[in-house]
């Protein structure tokens, strides 16, 4: 579905044609036929559309004649949620810069334009193509951030629930967890790397305005507050792993502790009555009619005895 956005009476409205300045986007459903008349009408690379299309693709920049195409990663909720998979994954989202429209392309429906259809940004106009991109790349930020703090929340509400019982299902949700951290590592370090090499090659023009300069070294530093954090939970992460795991074999060795303990006491009774098994005419108290309480007093006794040995020695 291709869509066509400028801003009328200080709001973002839909409009049926292309004027110079709008804000064209791409978001599915879109076929690839589609796509090549689209790159056919406005003269543009058809890759560009490809290429952010692609999941496995990192941030990035290409210059075609005057044509410019930006790949910025961006998180969004993993619509294929399994136990195996991560709760977050990251996706690209494309930005092609024209003398006329800007374009931005994205193979599933991203939260981060959401702020902009509703005409919550203040100064947000689709028409200046270069504020228009550092305010895209500081909303990317804020859903980062904001994930992380969805992450984080989910990650002390589980540990809560491990405190009391080590379930599989809440470290299946840590693993979760911890993948959506890899991602969001993994994105992050490219789009600091993608937007520190705008800034030293000014590919956006905007070296002498004082305004945007500034606007864009908020957006590179609040990135690298993202990518620290995302560092932070991740490695807060992967120690609580590590430390349940511990706490996990700990308990594991007590339980197997405490059984053979046990089965060592059970095993004097009848180590006793096996030998009372024996077809023997010299065995104590074999004539006696007291024999048989007496040797389960014997048993009781000497097992009793063992039990105190072992708790003496702190071993129960």
């Amino acid at each position: 579905m291709i869509t066509n956005y400028i801003k009328e009476g200080g709001k973002i409205i839909v409009v049926p044609e292309r004027t110079p300045g709008c804000w064209i986007n791409i978001a599915p459903p879109f076929g690839a036929e589609e796509l090549k008349s689209f790159s056919e009408e406005l003269q543009i690379e058809y890759d560009f559309l490809i290429d952010s299309l692609d999941e496995d693709e990192r941030s990035r920049y290409e210059r075609e004649e005057s044509h410019r195409l930006i790949l910025v990663n961006t998180p969004v909720i993993n619509a294929a949620e399994k136990e195996n998979q991560a709760v977050y994954t990251t996706v690209p989202v494309g930005i092609v810069l024209t003398d006329n429209h800007i374009i931005t392309i994205s193979a599933v429906e991203n939260p981060v334009f959401k702020v902009f259809f509703e005409n919550r940004l203040k100064n947000f106009d689709p028409s200046k193509h270069e504020l228009f991109l550092l305010q895209l790349f500081e909303q990317v930020v804020f859903r980062f951030l904001a994930c992380l703090k969805k992450l984080n929340l989910k990650r002390n509400l589980i540990e809560e629930e491990l405190y009391n019982s080590s379930r599989t299902a809440d470290l299946k949700e840590l693993l979760q967890i911890e993948k959506s951290l890899v991602y969001f590592v993994n994105s992050l370090s490219s789009n600091e790397l993608l937007k520190l090499k705008m800034k030293r090659t000014d590919l956006l023009a905007i070296r002498d305005n004082e305004d945007m300069t500034d606007l864009f070294e908020d957006v590179i530093i609040d990135n690298g507050q993202a990518l620290e954090m995302a560092n932070v939970h991740a490695n807060i992460l992967s120690s609580t792993m590590e430390s349940y795991a511990a706490i996990i074999s700990n308990n594991l060795n007590n339980v197997i502790q405490q059984l053979t303990l046990v089965t060592i006491i059970l095993m004097v009774p009848t180590l006793v009555a096996s030998y009372y098994g024996m077809n023997f005419d010299w065995l104590p108290l074999k004539e006696s009619p007291y024999g048989f309480v007496g040797v389960i007093f014997i048993s009781i006794i000497l097992s009793l005895i063992l039990a105190w040995f072992f708790r003496r020695r702190k071993l129960f």
